[in-house]
């Protein structure tokens, strides 16, 4: 059996979607980013030195437990602009953090979440080594999500 306990690799990712309910654009925009069948256990926004950042979720076995942080817009306004951000910044000796934002383009969300894992390193008197953003816009049509989430396998 999968065991989330032995979590060594982490990845970035987003998507989005829409669907006939909020719930459903959610559904929807987590199986775009990769992660739609699988149980999502939210943890909270630290990122331990030894977990490696990959580019991308390998496929895991449907149904598991997985540790994420993430981020979720949804709107059943017609024409708006959703977007969410997440990202990962980490010291040199590898700790970091996670930060998520929400926004009403890619840019701002993207901005905000900077300025958080810049926050972060500051008030734990620690030098910023390297950043790392993914971002999911979307323009609704009738119900639409946006999801990104770092995802710990």
């Amino acid at each position: 059996m999968w065991d989330y306990t032995k979590v060594t690799k982490a990845a970035l990712v987003s998507g989005a979607a829409e669907g006939g309910t909020e719930l459903n654009a959610f559904d929807n925009a987590l199986l775009a980013a990769g992660i739609g069948d699988v149980n999502l256990i939210k943890v909270s926004s630290i990122l331990p030195p030894h977990v490696e950042l990959r580019d991308a979720v390998p496929e895991l076995p449907k149904g598991a437990f997985v540790p994420v942080v993430y981020a979720e817009r949804s709107s059943t306004v017609p024409g708006e602009t959703i977007a969410v951000a997440i990202g990962t910044g980490r010291a040199r000796d590898g700790f970091g953090v996670v930060m998520e934002a929400a926004g009403r383009s890619r840019a701002e969300a993207e901005a905000e979440v900077r300025a958080k894992i810049e926050e972060a390193f500051r008030v734990r008197s620690l030098e910023l080594a390297e950043v790392r953003v993914v971002a999911a816009e979307h323009r609704v049509e009738r119900c639409g999500c946006v999801v990104a989430a770092c995802v710990f396998f």
